[in-house]
């Protein structure tokens, strides 16, 4: 079994600690808490540099581009209630197909579209 961690990394010096002491054999990383996308590509680079494979920790939405574009993201954490209120807040939420999530190349960006009428009710 592999252990993988780092969900909670916030820049290169901690995701370096922890390669650095061989703590995990797939490190996991959120761009939502590792100074976005660029920190995200920063964590891959450590990665492949040490020979470590990365995952993506939730936020399909935002992980699956970005995944596309590293070569060692073995994995994209999928929590069914992270998907869920992605598919209810924007348009383009990818949907896994055959366990796999494909971006919508015809997108722009991150492929997303916030969804602000139905959003709107839960405005406080």
């Amino acid at each position: 079994m592999d252990i993988s961690a780092g969900e909670y990394g916030y820049d290169g010096f901690y995701f370096e600690r922890m390669l650095a002491a061989q703590a995990v054999d797939v490190l996991q990383a959120d761009a939502t808490r590792c100074l976005g996308i660029s920190g995200f590509l920063q964590t891959a680079a450590l990665c492949a540099a040490r020979g470590v494979p990365l995952s993506a920790h939730c936020a399909p939405a935002l992980h699956a581009q970005v995944g596309c574009a590293c070569a060692n993201v073995r994995h994209l954490e999928w929590f069914h209630d992270h998907a869920r209120i992605e598919r209810l807040l924007f348009d383009g939420a990818p949907q896994p197909e055959s366990g796999c999530l494909v971006p919508d190349r015809s997108r722009p960006g991150l492929g997303l579209e916030f969804k602000r009428a139905d959003a709107a009710r839960y405005a406080a």
